[in-house]
C-alpha cells in the first residue's frame, strides 16, 4: 500500500504521486507518514520532505506551510500545502549561496526577524541540494 502525495504552492503542484513513505519536518519534530495513517495536520518548519518510493528517495525542501493526511475507502492522501517548495533537483546552490550571503550581512541591521527565517531558508536549500 502506497501514501498518495500532493506537493502544492500558490504557483504550481510541485510533484504528486504515490510513496511508500513521505517524512516531513513539523515545527514540533518530524513526522511519518504510512499508508492507512489516521487524519493529521501539521504546520511545517522550513525543512526536507523525503518521499520513499520503491525506486528510490525523492526530495523536496518547503519552506514551512502545513501537511494534512487523510484515509478514505483505503487511500491514503497526504496534501502539502506551502508558500513555496522545490525539488532538489530544482534548488540553484549558487543563488542559495548569494541569498545566504545577503541576508547574513543584512542580519546585523535588523530587528524584526525577516533576516532569520531567510538565513533558514537558504541554508536548508544548500544542505538539501549542495
Amino acid at each position: 500500500m502506497t501514501v498518495d502525495v500532493h506537493i502544492v504552492t500558490p504557483e504550481r503542484e510541485v510533484w504528486a504521486g504515490a510513496v511508500q513513505e513521505l517524512i516531513a519536518r513539523g515545527v514540533d519534530g518530524e513526522v511519518g507518514i504510512l499508508a492507512g495513517h489516521s487524519p493529521l495536520l501539521v504546520q511545517l518548519a522550513i525543512g526536507p520532505l523525503r518521499m520513499l518510493q520503491e525506486s528510490g528517495e525523492i526530495a523536496a525542501i518547503v519552506d514551512g506551510g502545513f501537511l494534512h493526511v487523510s484515509s478514505h475507502e483505503g487511500v491514503t492522501r497526504a496534501d502539502v500545502l506551502a508558500s513555496h517548495a522545490e525539488l532538489a533537483d530544482e534548488i540553484d546552490v549558487q543563488a542559495a549561496r548569494r541569498r545566504l550571503e545577503d541576508w547574513e550581512n543584512r542580519s546585523a541591521e535588523e530587528t524584526d526577524g525577516v533576516a532569520k527565517g531567510e538565513i533558514a531558508k537558504a541554508m536548508a536549500r544548500i544542505k538539501l541540494a549542495g
